[in-house]
């Protein structure tokens, strides 16, 4: 399924996605491998997104930068990766994390 037809998919059910990062380099794929991050504007995410009711990090980097989430006032998560290098977590498993918050902000 092409990126932009994912997109679609995803408001369609009313889930926004959205970079934790504006910039970065990052070499290879593994999130260790980040150096000079830009954190974007979380008031701006807001401010854009009113109808916005959580913040579900997918994952430890993007959670290490919840403190800027936490400062909307929303229910912040933190998911397990969905990225195959976490592979000390089964689909099913991964799958089950992330349907709980579904299933809490009434998406399934």
């Amino acid at each position: 399924m092409a990126y932009a037809h994912r997109l679609a998919v995803l408001r369609e059910r009313g889930l926004g996605l959205w970079d934790v990062y504006g910039a970065c380099e990052r070499e290879g794929s593994l999130d260790t491998a980040i150096r000079n991050a830009r954190v974007n504007d979380f008031a701006a995410l807001a401010r854009g997104c009113p109808q916005l009711q959580a913040i579900a990090h997918n994952g430890g980097e993007s959670f290490r930068h919840a403190r800027h989430s936490r400062t909307l006032g929303l229910p912040v998560y933190r998911l397990p990766s969905s990225s195959p290098a976490n592979a000390s977590w089964s689909f099913e498993r991964k799958r089950d994390a992330w349907a709980e918050v579904f299933m809490a902000h009434g998406l399934i």
